[in-house]
């Protein structure tokens, strides 16, 4: 039986599972951990075996790259609602992690044993093309990203960066923007010093303040060369 502290947040988070006459799928809901785990803590790193199948309820978690020249590169965010591409990967193709994830704010997921998880997936249509559903969307957007990290010139993503936060103050850091923009922090740094020059923005202790939105969104839709 489904405990009911679980049932709740099933209910809240993924109400469709409650809905579906499936043994198979009540049996997954049933083997469910719930866990937590406090921001700043690495989930998975490159070479790591993956032995949970993960569904979020609570929190953020960023997935990320290292590349050649040491660039933290971001991929994605899982957050509450999804599932993670990469482990659903790892998954199905019973590979280890290629990447690496860290929390971002403390978080709370239902993780379901390996087990379980390809149990389901053989027995139960409707969890198949839930988790094929998600994965796909999910594979789609990393391309994206990828895409847009390898053809946009810095400018263009950074403008795209800043934008995406959705406020005139943001509080973050040149790393955490660089990452964002799959560029070197030293790169960020002077970008965001030029857009200081030009009046777009302001520049203050671990935060910055964007002054001039138009200008920003103007570049983000522009193919800039560095």
């Amino acid at each position: 039986m489904v405990p009911i502290q679980h049932l709740t947040l099933w209910k809240q988070h993924f109400p469709a599972f409650i809905n579906q006459d499936d043994h198979a799928l009540r049996q997954l809901m049933e083997a469910a951990l719930l866990i937590t785990i406090p921001a700043g803590k690495q989930i998975f790193y490159p070479g790591k075996a993956c032995d949970h199948y993960l569904l979020m309820l609570v929190g953020s978690v960023k997935t990320q790259i290292i590349s050649t020249d040491g660039r933290e590169v971001l991929l994605y965010h899982v957050l509450p609602g999804d599932s993670c591409v990469l482990t659903t990967s790892c998954l199905l193709g019973d590979n280890h992690y290629p990447a690496e994830g860290f929390t971002e704010t403390d978080i709370s997921a239902f993780a379901i044993p390996a087990y379980v998880f390809h149990r389901c997936l053989s027995q139960s249509e409707y969890f198949r093309e839930f988790v094929f559903r998600n994965f796909s969307k999910r594979l789609s957007d990393v391309i994206r990203r990828m895409e847009a990290l390898s053809f946009d010139s810095v400018d263009r993503k950074l403008a795209k960066a800043l934008l995406a936060e959705g406020c005139d103050i943001i509080r973050k850091t040149h790393n955490e923007l660089a990452a964002e923009a799959g560029s070197a922090r030293e790169v960020v740094s002077r970008h965001l010093k030029r857009f200081e020059s030009y009046g777009w923005l302001s520049l203050g202790r671990g935060n910055l303040r964007i002054i001039d939105t138009a200008a920003l969104k103007r570049i983000a839709v522009q193919d800039t060369a560095e």
